[in-house]
């Protein structure tokens, strides 16, 4: 292989100017005046990996403000599915090889944050535990996708961008291509994030970096390519 870094810089230069350009988009337009046609999925957007515990990021719990207006904005146009994959892992998961301990089942962690729950529509939300990065494996998020074969748009919020959110959207998206279905698949930049672990900080915990300028647009380009819808924000 050729020196990566030295191969991947006219790339980097591209990704920035694509990243930079990512444009608002109109949400009465998205809505078309079918809210019935609509759902917003919003992962992990809990405790855990907003304000408390090992895995909580202060950049994450920056999109729970955005998340909390793009739903009362949604809820005012007519939208009823709130649909809502979170974490709730076992005590003893098997993902704790891989991470810290968090957002086991019925602790503080694993409740969606109260920004969420303080909205007056929230006994509308469908949660959906999980306990794995995927919302679709083992949970009850197939089911209710194909129970629900009238929502035609599904907007993805959440985090983080190249985890869970990533895994949700491509899976919204393949499942409508292995079925031949017309879904659009739109994720919304302000509302989405991951976390950043800097190389400074790594060596010196003895964990791997995780740069989240980097990880965040890769991800999101990535799922450009793939055909997830990528707007700045719904206006």
């Amino acid at each position: 292989m050729a020196n990566f870094v030295e191969s991947a810089t006219p790339f980097l230069g591209y990704l920035q100017t694509w990243h930079d350009n990512i444009q608002a988009a109109a949400l009465d337009e998205l809505i078309a005046g079918k809210p019935d046609t609509v759902a917003v999925v919003c992962v992990d957007v809990v405790v855990g990996f907003c304000q408390e515990g090992a895995l909580a990021s202060p950049r994450v719990n920056q999109i729970v403000a955005p998340i909390a207006r793009l739903f009362t904005e949604l809820h005012e146009r007519g939208v009823k599915h709130f649909v809502l994959p979170q974490d709730t892992h076992e005590p003893d998961a098997v993902e704790f090889g891989a991470y810290p301990p968090h957002c086991v089942r019925g602790t503080r962690e694993a409740e969606t944050v109260d920004e969420l729950k303080a909205l007056p529509f929230s006994d509308e939300f469908m949660i959906i535990p999980k306990n794995a990065l995927s919302a679709f494996v083992d949970t009850a998020l197939p089911g209710w996708v194909r129970e629900h074969p009238e929502v035609e748009t599904y907007i993805v919020t959440g985090d983080c961008t190249d985890l869970c959110t990533y895994n949700l959207a491509l899976h919204l998206r393949m499942d409508a291509n292995a079925r031949q279905l017309q879904r659009r698949v739109v994720l919304v930049e302000e509302c989405v994030d991951t976390y950043d672990v800097s190389l400074e900080t790594a060596q010196e915990l003895g964990i791997r970096p995780h740069p989240a300028d980097f990880h965040h647009v890769v991800f999101l380009h990535h799922m450009e390519q793939n055909g997830v819808e990528i707007v700045k924000r719904l206006v």
